[in-house]
């Protein structure tokens, strides 16, 4: 009897090895799914999907995270998936949207602390498990680690479903800028634990998954994130709108897009517009965006000009109207921002990490420094400030690189990777299964 069982045992290990290279080596792709939008796809994406989509953020809310989840969806939907929306309910909500592939579920929030105009989910897993039988998805997406996220991965887990993540914000990171560095372990903590019991955890680049890994996060997969380069164009650019910023046609424009946050590390921005000032006294420079630190940052940049948030087209044309984006962040994950800033046609000066160490070259389309050296930060701002035609030529640069960051790509390579984890859970699964049969029946 038992030289049987061991023999089952073995059957099913060929199975699964089997199973493995049918799916084209899962341990692999876990890591590095393949490039580019022309991918064969697993068996499992032959067909539309059922995909729940788990988030505290989404738009008309303006920051990272939204803009991305958004993009994502509408690539789904267009490649003919079903999607359902999991978030809180905002203000300006009544009832959830139900269109043809695309059902939004609303559940309870809170206001985020510090976070004006954000909110984060209420746990509801009693909710989602009720859902989730009535109308089992293929497979669960959590785009962010809340209490919503929390409560969704235990639905997930509880019913046995395919279960994906996504790192999209360095909390543990921003802990120091609010003087709570004391926090980085236990936030690193969590963070891993959640992650590990999803199948996947993804990333926008190498380099987090590197720094992940090396925390002991497991299952890390690169899925770059797209521009939009027909909104985000020179074309938006408007002479109306620098003049009332003061800035003539042949004036310098150093423009920032971003929270007005500690995290922002906006010392160092203001750092390097006091050194471009003193070559240039036309140069103007122009916060976009809001946040705790304006009515500081408003005492020490008298001559500055703030924006305030904007969106849609208006916001292509702030950034169209601009030179040179400065981005002194030290806290991201990717940062839209500067493919935003590139594909609108701007030199970008920026910390060599995220977003920039992958698509700034030096002299060519703008200039990377060392991550978080400050003085490196200044002096190459105020080089790249210093010659207004040398900058508007690395600008339209930043805009030819831009043109292959292509979001159909970014869309194929998310669908490769669960197609990767369903069918790494049903190969679990199916072994499993048999073993709990057996000791069942004993």
């Amino acid at each position: 009897m038992k030289s049987a069982c061991r023999l089952d045992d073995r059957g099913r290990a060929a199975r699964v090895i089997e199973l493995l290279r049918d799916a084209g080596k899962i341990a692999e792709t876990s890591t590095q799914p393949p490039e580019g939008p022309h991918l064969d796809l697993h068996p499992a994406l032959q067909r539309p999907l059922r995909i729940a989509c788990v988030t505290e953020t989404y738009p008309p809310e303006v920051n990272g995270v939204a803009m991305t989840i958004a993009r994502l969806v509408e690539g789904l939907r267009r490649n003919q998936h079903d999607v359902q929306l999991v978030r809180p309910r905002q203000a300006s909500d009544t009832e959830g949207c139900a269109e043809e592939r695309f059902h939004e579920v609303l559940v309870r929030g809170v206001p985020i602390p510090r976070y004006a105009g954000l909110r984060m989910g209420l746990p509801c897993k009693r909710a989602l498990m009720r859902r989730w039988r009535h109308a089992r998805p293929d497979v669960v997406h959590i785009a962010t680690e809340g209490p919503l996220g929390r409560s969704a991965l235990q639905a997930a887990m509880a019913l046995g479903l395919p279960v994906c993540s996504d790192f999209r914000t360095n909390f543990h990171a921003y802990s120091r800028h609010y003087g709570l560095g004391w926090l980085r372990s236990p936030i690193i903590g969590y963070l891993r634990r959640f992650h590990n019991a999803t199948g996947c955890t993804m990333v926008p680049t190498d380099a987090l998954r590197a720094d992940l890994e090396g925390e002991g996060f497991r299952n890390v997969a690169v899925v770059a994130r797209g521009v939009d380069v027909h909104r985000f164009t020179p074309a938006r650019r408007s002479e109306a709108l620098r003049a009332q910023w003061g800035a003539r046609p042949d004036d310098l424009v150093v423009v920032h897009v971003g929270r007005l946050a500690p995290e922002k590390n906006l010392d160092a921005l203001i750092a390097a517009f006091d050194a471009i000032r003193q070559r240039d006294a036309r140069a103007r420079l122009v916060f976009v965006g809001d946040g705790p630190m304006r009515d500081a940052l408003r005492t020490r940049c008298p001559h500055a000009v703030f924006a305030g948030q904007r969106g849609g087209d208006d916001l292509c044309a702030h950034y169209a109207s601009a030179d040179l984006f400065l981005f002194p962040s030290v806290t991201e994950t990717f940062g839209n921002v500067t493919t935003e800033a590139m594909a609108s046609g701007l030199a970008v000066v920026a910390f060599d990490y995220a977003a920039a160490a992958r698509f700034i070259r030096t002299d060519i389309n703008g200039a990377l420094v060392p991550f978080d050296d400050t003085p490196a930060f200044v002096a190459a701002a105020a080089r790249v400030a210093a010659d207004l035609a040398r900058c508007r030529t690395l600008g339209a640069a930043a805009r030819e690189t831009s043109l292959a960051l292509d979001w159909d790509g970014v869309v194929a390579r998310f669908e490769s990777v669960l197609a990767t984890v369903m069918r790494a859970t049903a190969t679990r699964q199916e072994f499993a299964a048999p073993a709990a049969t057996r000791h069942s029946s004993a």
